[in-house]
């Protein structure tokens, strides 16, 4: 390919928008060129800047060692940093900008890890032709602006192709990872990947083992972040990446025989997420998208067939909570996520039934404190699990969710149920039953918010008589 690729107006102009927006880079070019080294703009920041959606990360390669490097941003950086100094990387801080700036690469592997035994390159064709992908092996050299695209990046850019540099067997033996990139950014770019990548992926997924659980979930949840995960997702099932650090989705196509039909349960996850990033209002969720994948995981474990020929799924919400929290976990995520995620997995079944004019207020009330601060995602999730294509089964339930909602809204203007506590605390039981502070106080209080919740707010003589109430029958 030639290194002279033509830009059309619209790609230089956004390629100088880009530079207009952020003058470090020509600035920083020029500090490089008058100390006779060369600087390249290098990777995302060039790929995303030519799609017209310029980002705020700068990564630049250079013929400079990386001492070389910090004598060039002297008296320029805010700040400088050399966490990445063995990779040949050096950090910068200019004007609120985080610069990483990297020696030219031509690295070697050992075939069993990820980290590469670090060899400095002498040209940036060298750099550029160990990069992951030919959309992120483009170059403008800074300060004079000079486009390089030696792969056809332009050209798999314009068709929205994913492709590696060189061979795809070499790239992904290099760094395994890659594949999983492959798989992000088709989720996030709405990109295909090319068939070679695809053979290459599916012949080597099981080197994805080589990869910290770190480094997968980091991938992995930008790929859950992307604008359309569901591609993401289906690749990875395909090439058998998904079997790798993601069994339970594979896991979720479950044969649909003859005489027991049901759902297919791999098809209508796909849906599910895909309906809860329709309802987004604030940007993606990851919370609630990681939700929306796993939510019925716990349904190979427990599935049955009746002697009437139906499957069923029983308490598949339970297990497959447990189920959630186990790969989570073994996926690094934090304790957070984990326990939010979880929990709205454990949740999202309570739902059904309300339409049956089952609920009480009090069964609202529980659904609500228990749901706590992830409420609203437990509306988005509950509504996003309604895949049937029976018409009037759909409106039904849609309905019933908003009558729920209504009444939600009724009952919280009420009694605040974000606050809901018992009607005694802590101090009045003490002194009402003669108690000094330990385990029988918080039972009491325990008790008294379970009458709160069935039953509302009570007086404060309904109070005091239930506590004594309830103090007898403890023997106290």
């Amino acid at each position: 390919m030639s290194n002279t690729a033509q830009l059309t107006d619209a790609q230089s102009s956004a390629v100088a928008e880009l530079l207009r927006r952020f003058p470090v880079a020509e600035e920083l070019g020029g500090r490089f060129a008058e100390a006779g080294f060369e600087l390249h703009l290098v990777g995302g920041p060039v790929r995303d800047a030519l799609l017209g959606r310029p980002g705020d990360d700068l990564d630049f390669c250079t013929d400079a060692f990386p001492d070389d490097t910090l004598r060039i941003v002297k008296g320029w950086a805010e700040a400088t940093w050399e966490t990445g100094r063995e990779f040949g990387t050096i950090g910068a801080a200019r004007h609120g900008m985080r610069l990483e700036i990297t020696t030219f690469r031509a690295d070697a592997y050992d075939g069993v890890t990820r980290n590469p035994v670090v060899q400095y390159g002498s040209s940036l064709a060298e750099d550029l032709v160990r990069r992951d992908f030919t959309i992120n092996a483009m170059a403008v050299s800074l300060p004079d602006r000079r486009f390089t695209d030696l792969h056809g990046g332009l050209d798999d850019l314009a068709e929205g192709i994913i492709r590696t540099p060189g061979t795809p067997q070499q790239s992904f033996g290099d760094d395994p990872l890659r594949m999983l990139r492959a798989a992000r950014f088709a989720s996030q770019l709405k990109f295909v990947v090319d068939e070679p990548a695809m053979r290459a992926m599916s012949e080597m997924s099981g080197q994805l083992t080589r990869i910290t659980a770190e480094r997968v979930r980091d991938e992995f949840s930008k790929l859950m972040l992307g604008a359309d995960p569901v591609t993401g997702l289906r690749l990875l099932v395909e090439v058998g990446l998904a079997e790798i650090f993601l069994p339970e989705l594979t896991g979720l196509k479950l044969e649909i025989d003859e005489h027991a039909q049901h759902k297919d349960v791999y098809e209508h996850t796909l849906t599910v997420v895909q309906n809860a990033v329709n309802l987004e209002q604030d940007g993606p969720d990851l919370i609630l998208r990681l939700a929306a994948l796993l939510h019925d995981v716990g349904k190979p474990a427990t599935k049955a067939v009746g002697t009437d020929g139906r499957v069923s799924f029983h308490h598949h919400e339970l297990v497959g909570a447990r189920m959630t929290k186990q790969r989570l976990k073994q996926l690094k995520y934090p304790k957070d996520v984990i326990t939010a995620v979880v929990e709205l997995v454990a949740l999202h079944l309570r739902f059904y039934g309300y339409g049956r004019g089952e609920w009480t207020d009090s069964a609202v009330r529980r659904y609500v404190t228990d749901a706590g601060e992830l409420l609203p995602r437990l509306h988005k999730l509950t509504r996003s699990d309604c895949t049937t294509r029976n018409r009037r089964k759909a409106s039904q339930l849609s309905a019933d969710y908003d009558a729920l909602e209504e009444r939600i809204d009724r009952i919280q203007e009420e009694e605040d149920l974000a606050r809901v506590r018992p009607d005694l605390d802590g101090n009045a039981i003490m002194e009402l039953l003669g108690l000094p502070p330990g385990p029988l106080v918080g039972k009491a209080w325990r008790h008294l918010k379970d009458l709160r919740l069935d039953r509302g707010p009570l007086t404060h003589e309904e109070a005091v008589a239930e506590l004594h109430r309830w103090a007898a029958d403890q023997g106290l």
